[in-house]
């Protein structure tokens, strides 16, 4: 699939740390409970960490106690793009960045959580830039 930034795995490599290209660029997972966000609750909007798309507004994260941040939506439908993921032997959603294609994390439904959407984005922090509100 195409994507408005579009550049060569030698490209990310060169613009992304080897644990940030892991991630975004090799679906990878950071170790729960380690990332930069996972307990932040400062305003602002998260951002892809790969072109910098705005994907989750801090309005919409949520404790989940799972070991990742958590969204309940993305803030813009168009934001984000689900894809079927069947690895590890189990079938999940996986969300991608829509303008760059970078892996953020997946989506489950039905767990629960009371959060209008009953979503849960499971997002990698590495995945994201938090842009503070200013005032």
């Amino acid at each position: 699939m195409g994507y408005e930034v579009d550049r060569t795995e030698q490209e990310w490599r060169e613009r992304l740390t080897e644990e940030e290209y892991r991630v975004l660029r090799q679906a990878g997972t950071e170790r729960p409970f380690t990332g930069e966000y996972t307990g932040t609750k400062a305003e602002g909007v998260y951002s892809c960490r790969a072109c910098g798309a705005e994907l989750f507004r801090s309005d919409t994260k949520f404790e989940s106690h799972c070991g990742w941040p958590s969204f309940y939506d993305p803030a813009d439908s168009d934001a984000v793009e689900l894809i079927e993921d069947r690895s590890l032997g189990m079938v999940r959603t996986e969300v991608r960045c829509a303008r760059c294609g970078s892996h953020l994390g997946h989506v489950f439904s039905g767990e629960g959580y009371p959060t209008p959407t009953d979503q849960r984005y499971c997002i990698n922090s590495i995945s994201l830039r938090l842009v503070p509100e200013e005032g």
